[in-house]
C-alpha cells in the first residue's frame, strides 16, 4: 500500500508573526483552525504534491504534547512528519504482522475557522526514526485545501526530500522496510552512513552521525527524528530577498525542478 508523504510539523511559539513571516518568504499560507480538546491551532502550507507544512503553536502550555515538550526545550523548528493511509487501522495492522509495532490508531480532529470540522485518525510509531500515520476519516480536501492555495510566489511545487537523523541506518531502514513493504532496490546508497528510500515524490533521507556535521547535531542534541528540507521549485534564477526571511527555526532549502534526486546536491537558497 503506498504511503506517500502526508505533512512535516513545524512547531512554532507565535502562530500569526509564523503565518506573517512564510507569507514574507513567497508562501501561501493557510489558516488552518484549532484541535478541539487541545491548546493547539495551525495554519497550513499546501503543495501542488498535496504534501504540507503544518506551523502549529500553543495558547497555552500542554506538558502531555511531546510537541510541545521539544517546542519548550529546543525552540521552534521541525518536529515531527506523517505518511498518508488509506486506512489508518489496515495499515497499522500490516505493519504489527510485520513486526513493526504502531501504538493502535486514535481519533483526532480540526475545527476551521469557517466552522467546517474534519476528522481523522492517527498512529504513533515505537521509536523517533519513524513517521506517524495521519490517515483521514473526513475527505481529505476538506483537511487539505486544493485549487490556488498551493500556488506560492516562490514557485515551491513540492517536497523533494527531507533529511532524517537517525542512529543505525541499517536498523531504521529494516523498519521502514517493514512499515512500506520496500524491495531492496527502491533504496539508494544502502550503506552504514546514508540511505535513501521514495516516499512516492518524496525522497526520505536517512543520515547517521557520520553523515553529515547536520545529522550528527540533530542527533546531540534531540536525538532521532526530521531535521532538514528540500523543496523544489520551477525558479531557476536567484532567489533574492526569499533568503532572508524566518522560518522559525526549520532548515529549508530550495532545489530547481528535476534537480531533486537523492544524489543532488546543488541548492539555491538556505533559510533556517
Amino acid at each position: 500500500m503506498p504511503l506517500p508523504l502526508d505533512h512535516i510539523v513545524i512547531a512554532v511559539h507565535d502562530l500569526q508573526q509564523a503565518i506573517a513571516d512564510y507569507r514574507s518568504l513567497g508562501f501561501t499560507v493557510t489558516p488552518g483552525g484549532d484541535h478541539p480538546g487541545r491548546a493547539t491551532h495551525n495554519a497550513l502550507v499546501v503543495f501542488q504534491d498535496g504534501s504540507y507544512f503544518e506551523l502549529i503553536a500553543w495558547k497555552a502550555p500542554e506538558e502531555v504534547h511531546p510537541w510541545w515538550s521539544k517546542l519548550a526545550r529546543f525552540g521552534p523548528g521541525i518536529v515531527d512528519f506523517a505518511l498518508l493511509p488509506s486506512s489508518t487501522p489496515q495499515v497499522v495492522a500490516q505493519a504489527l504482522s510485520r513486526g513493526l509495532a504502531y501504538q493502535p490508531p486514535v481519533d483526532g480532529g480540526r475545527l476551521r475557522p469557517d466552522g467546517v470540522e474534519l476528522r481523522w485518525q492517527n498512529a504513533r510509531p515505537a521509536t523517533p526514526d519513524l513517521p506517524f500515520l495521519c490517515g483521514d476519516v473526513t475527505p481529505r480536501a476538506l483537511r487539505v485545501p486544493e485549487g490556488r492555495v498551493r500556488e506560492h510566489a516562490n514557485g515551491v511545487q513540492g517536497v523533494a526530500h527531507l533529511r532524517i537523523a537517525v542512529h543505525d541506518v541499517a536498523a531504521t531502514l529494516e523498519r521502514y522496510r517493514a512499515l512500506l513493504d520496500l524491495q531492496d532496490d527502491a533504496v539508494a546508497g544502502n550503506g552504514s552512513a546514508s540511505a535513501s528510500l521514495p516516499l512516492g515524490s518524496t525522497w526520505l533521507k536517512l543520515e547517521s552521525a557520520s553523515a553529515s556535521r547536520a545529522a550528527a547535531a540533530r542527533l546531540a542534541q534531540q536525538g532521532e527524528g526530521p531535521f532538514a528540507i528540500g523543496l523544489y521549485t520551477t525558479q531557476a534564477g536567484p532567489l533574492g530577498a526569499i533568503t532572508q526571511g524566518d522560518t522559525h527555526g526549520a532548515s529549508i532549502a530550495l532545489l530547481p525542478q528535476g534537480d531533486a534526486t537523492p544524489q543532488a546536491t546543488h541548492t539555491q537558497s538556505v533559510f533556517a
